[in-house]
């Protein structure tokens, strides 16, 4: 019996000082990533800049976006949800925290489920996938040029979060496919990325889909669906995401997640 409650209170000690390592190896990690941005909130959005756009991009900025709004410099997101492990796995609850970025891409979400850690990332122009069971035990420390454009691609479609991000500039152009979609192109540090978007008549983007890496040579449709639009912190955002993938034997969905807190600007953790 006293052996037994030994065990267990060691147990109790690796889970709770693997916690402890893992918040602050978190905190570090946000600190690193909003000190390699900088702040764009001093430019406007102004109509101007979305004439010549093709007419259901268009249509979306002027629902979402006001007169001489600022852009987004940081965000700070929490959201709650279901996840999969797997395609073939059950469904999980889960809870996450993210930060982004837009002058220099980046972004770092934390998941978390009664079994396991993730830590999602894109940081100094690097992605990683990070997986600790109970917080504690590393089963997965994935990175590498897959994961590069794998996470960069993730940072892209939540732009959504922050809008701003997706007005036309140097490294994002729209090109025009129907009165309903359109393709964006996103060039960065050597990565040329794209997503076919969708568009309901009253502006919203409702889907975004593209090729993202499903192992480290397989390129597969990746589609993210969105709904649940309403106005948090005076910016009209989805609340509702679903995340799959679709391939030959038909759509598998991993990820439905529903926003609960949305701020911006403010270069520092919750």
């Amino acid at each position: 019996m006293i052996i037994a409650l030994i065990i267990a209170g060691f147990f109790i000690w690796i889970l709770i000082t693997g916690k402890i390592i893992l918040s602050i190896q978190f905190k570090k990690e946000v600190k690193t990533l909003f000190g390699q941005s900088e702040s764009i909130s001093s430019n406007l959005f102004h109509s101007e800049q979305i004439y010549g756009l093709p007419e259901p991009v268009q249509r979306y900025f002027k629902y979402i976006l006001k007169e001489g709004q600022p852009y987004i410099s940081y965000a700070r997101i929490t959201h709650d949800g279901q996840f999969k492990t797997g395609l073939d796995k059950k469904w999980v609850h889960i809870k996450g925290e993210q930060y982004a970025t837009t002058e220099k891409p980046g972004f770092i979400w934390k998941g978390v489920t009664a079994m396991f850690t993730a830590r999602d990332m894109y940081i100094a122009d690097k992605g990683r996938l990070v997986v600790l069971l109970f917080s504690v035990f590393k089963v997965v420390d994935a990175k590498g040029e897959e994961y590069d454009q794998g996470e960069l691609l993730r940072w892209l479609g939540e732009s959504v979060l922050y809008p701003t991000n997706l007005l036309p500039g140097e490294r994002l152009k729209w090109m025009a496919i129907d009165s309903n979609s359109a393709k964006l192109t996103f060039n960065y540090n050597g990565l040329e990325l794209f997503f076919i978007i969708t568009f309901n008549e009253v502006g919203e983007i409702i889907q975004m889909e593209t090729k993202r890496y499903m192992d480290k040579e397989n390129l597969e449709t990746w589609i993210i669906k969105i709904a649940g639009y309403e106005e948090l912190n005076n910016v009209k955002v989805p609340t509702s995401f679903e995340v799959l993938w679709r391939l030959k034997q038909g759509d598998f969905s991993y990820a439905k997640f529903n926003i609960k807190r949305i701020e911006y600007n403010k270069a520092e953790m919750f």
